[in-house]
């Protein structure tokens, strides 16, 4: 191989990942999902925090709408003063959600996929 062709390997998701980032795909515009709820949706019950590493492992821009996945308690779940959280905390409000102090209320604001949607394989 010559020198100016080295590749660098590209590092694809994993099965369990790729999974993960389907269901935030799904995640409508203005709307919000736990940690917990993407696990189950991604046929990952008990599973939150696998979803949080798969979140961490995307870059800002990635085309997947990370910011939408909140914790349990309808909160951003970085630390307030962290960049990314700025992120997430304006992309948010820019798709129209709206803070209670730092909390999301998931009631209103929560994302309920339709059943047969979350029961398939």
């Amino acid at each position: 191989m010559r020198a100016d062709r080295i590749s660098t390997p590209v590092k694809r998701p994993s099965d369990r990942r790729t999974r993960i980032y389907a269901v935030v795909r799904r995640i409508p515009r203005g709307r919000v999902a736990t940690y917990g709820q993407v696990a189950a949706l991604a046929g990952l019950p008990g599973q939150a925090r696998q979803v949080g590493y798969a979140m961490a492992a995307l870059e800002v821009d990635s085309g997947v709408p990370w910011h939408r996945v909140i914790n349990a308690r309808g909160a951003i779940s970085l630390p307030s003063g962290d960049h990314s959280a700025l992120i997430q905390r304006a992309r948010l409000k820019a798709e129209g959600v709206v803070f209670d102090d730092d909390r999301v209320s998931l009631d209103r604001w929560g994302w309920r996929p339709r059943a047969a949607w979350a029961r398939r394989d």
